[in-house]
């Protein structure tokens, strides 16, 4: 099926239009955060489920419970899904842990006067374009990748859902209230894992000891994430995700392009790169090269 028949082109981007119908998109422009809620805000393949898992895990104490009893889409649910309609999320308790695909510019009015507290994740591109080159082969709701030349050309240009992975890193990057917003890498959590759940519940206030932080951080190694059934998705309906084709959580390393990019993709990638990111002034952890 192509865009036109799967997506609904939203302020510039594509988006799903079966997680992501017009009721939906409205209940997230009306939406009212508090002070103190909690979002989590990537690119798609960024690291998002990983998030899921490491926060409630901090704000609980440690408590499995936290991630073992509801699947991460009710956990920490997406703002702009079908399902933040039906979840009854201004009556849920304070801290509100939320996750969101969309760009700065996307947010809210509410947000934007309020400035509730941001964790937003980046990761290598090329990391990013071949986990959702995986995961768009196993899906029914978005248009499949094709040759991997042309998806390829579809993800430099942002012709995929959520558009520009460029364009939504430098928003965030360049977000008004960044005091406000912690960023953190992929590659960062995937060198350190321990020191970077620390990082974490420093800046969601909330002490933990190292013995706690030892215990959260061995809970979301991707070995022990991948027998979690809430944050696997192994409960979506095959229709929907067939994971007989390819895991949902597939390998959760860093460095998995070079062996999904030809040396002629990762040039032209890198030239494409390089424009893009020129003006640019974050140190990224990730060699490009």
């Amino acid at each position: 099926m192509t865009e036109a028949e799967l997506y609904t082109l939203y302020k510039g981007v594509y988006v799903p239009s079966h997680l992501h119908p017009p009721q939906s998109l409205k209940y997230f422009e009306d939406f009212t955060f508090r002070p103190d809620d909690i979002v989590i805000a990537t690119y798609p393949k960024s690291g998002t489920t990983w998030m899921q898992e490491i926060v409630p895990l901090i704000m609980s104490g440690g408590d499995p419970a936290s991630v073992e009893t509801l699947p991460n889409w009710d956990r920490v649910p997406w703002l702009e899904e079908h399902r933040a309609c039906v979840l009854n999320l201004e009556q849920r308790p304070s801290p509100r842990l939320f996750s969101t695909h969309f760009h700065y510019r996307m947010m809210p009015a509410s947000f934007f006067e309020v400035k509730p507290k941001v964790i937003y994740i980046m990761r290598n591109p090329k990391d990013v374009f071949t986990s959702s080159f995986h995961y768009y082969g196993i899906t029914s709701f978005l248009v499949q990748p094709g040759p991997q030349s042309e998806f390829l050309e579809k993800f430099l240009n942002g012709k995929v859902m959520f558009g520009s992975w460029f364009d939504h890193v430098k928003g965030w990057l360049d977000a008004d209230n960044n005091k406000r917003i912690m960023y953190i890498c992929y590659e960062e959590m995937a060198m350190d894992l321990k020191g970077s759940v620390g990082r974490i519940a420093q800046f969601l206030e909330k002490p933990l000891s190292a013995e706690v932080i030892e215990k959260i951080a061995d809970r979301c190694l991707f070995k022990n994430m991948k027998k979690n059934n809430m944050s696997n998705y192994s409960v979506v309906p095959q229709e929907f995700m067939d994971q007989t084709k390819s895991e949902f959580l597939r390998k959760g390393v860093a460095g998995d392009w070079k062996n999904q990019l030809t040396a002629a993709e990762v040039e032209y990638f890198d030239r494409f790169y390089k424009d893009k990111m020129r003006d640019v002034k974050y140190e990224f952890v990730w060699d490009l090269d």
